[in-house]
């Protein structure tokens, strides 16, 4: 109720500043209140417009050299370069006809401002422009569209083949889990009803009655073998979240109460990301940021901040709630030799229940 009257206390006020502000405009009766825009503020308004036109070209310019460094690398996965060309491709229409069109609208503000001693020339139509800006825009947008649908077909293409792994993407506020299927090959059922098996040792809610979940895999860190096309079937536990795997050029909302599938194949490893000139920029910057930070905690009496070491990672790209800021996991991309050591060391659901 307090702050119920003070909300109407502080609305009051604003309308009585108000009233007071009209009475006051009233009271000046010798002042003129002209407006209508003469030729000096016509003038005026023309070379801000030309001012802007430039301060925004530079600003761009100056963007691309400042913050050119901030943008990913290569892509490490197979589809990845197909979907970096649709972009690059839609950056570049963009930006030209951004260029021509904020160029033209500037130069025609400062060029043609008001003027007493102009007369505006009237001018009706001209079917052939109208014919050009019509027609030209429905070509490009139809060949970026149609190029779009085909890159989206080609990378939504699932095909599950005989050395294909299946993955399971369990996502919960504010953690992700990933489920491999064990020495049968197979991903046992799943539901949430299930969550509570086996004093909570059950993370993902595995059905204990489907023999195929026995050897299942559960784990907190994403490791994927190189050069072998991965399947991910993601679950969400409570809300709807979204598998976003940035240095692989993939995404895909995990829906609850559904499994949705995204697939690709990495074709770099983790190590070799590491030894990419601009994943070594990348570190080298953020490090020094953390060695800026690190002397502020040292002196407050805190631990300094470790070094940054890069991995992949997948977070989540929907607002999930307070946390979700943190919701990422490792992702470690190797060999297949080194893929099948870590995962014969993982324990099975089986062995975990126990």
């Amino acid at each position: 109720m307090t702050n119920f009257f003070i909300f109407t206390a502080l609305i009051l006020i604003a309308i009585s500043v108000w009233q007071i502000t009209k009475i006051f405009e009233l009271s000046q009766t010798k002042k003129i209140n002209n407006q209508i825009a003469d030729d000096k503020d016509n003038d005026f308004n023309g070379k801000m417009m030309f001012a802007f036109l430039i301060f925004i070209y530079a600003l761009t310019i100056y963007s691309f050299f400042a913050y050119g460094d901030v943008l990913l690398p290569d892509a490490a996965s197979e589809h990845g370069s197909t979907y970096d060309n649709l972009m690059w491709i839609s950056f570049a229409v963009i930006f030209f006809v951004q260029t021509i069109t904020q160029g033209a609208l500037h130069y025609f503000s400062y060029k043609y401002r008001g003027n007493k001693s102009r007369k505006a020339f009237f001018y009706a139509d001209n079917d052939r422009l109208e014919m050009i800006w019509t027609v030209i825009p429905a070509i490009v947008l139809a060949v970026l569209i149609l190029f779009g649908l085909y890159t989206w077909t080609d990378i939504m293409t699932i095909e599950e083949k005989d050395d294909t792994l299946v993955v399971e993407l369990y996502a919960q506020q504010f953690n992700w889990k990933a489920r491999y299927a064990g020495e049968d090959g197979v991903l046992g059922d799943a539901n949430i009803r299930f969550l509570q098996d086996f004093d909570g040792k059950n993370v993902v809610g595995i059905d204990s009655t489907d023999p195929n979940g026995f050897d299942d895999i559960v784990v907190q860190e994403l490791h994927l073998p190189v050069g072998r096309e991965v399947i991910f079937k993601m679950r969400s536990q409570d809300v709807l979240h979204s598998a976003f795997m940035p240095h692989f050029r993939a995404q895909m909302n995990v829906v609850p109460g559904m499994i949705t599938e995204f697939a690709f194949k990495p074709i770099t490893t983790t190590e070799e990301m590491r030894q990419n000139p601009d994943i070594i920029s990348k570190v080298k910057k953020i490090n020094k940021i953390r060695v800026e930070n690190s002397k502020e905690l040292v002196a407050s009496g805190d631990e300094p901040l470790e070094p940054y070491i890069f991995d992949y990672v997948l977070l989540c790209n929907k607002i999930c709630g307070g946390s979700h800021y943190n919701m990422q996991m490792k992702i470690i991309v190797e060999t297949e030799d080194e893929f099948n050591k870590w995962i014969d060391d993982q324990q099975t659901f089986a062995e975990v229940i126990q």
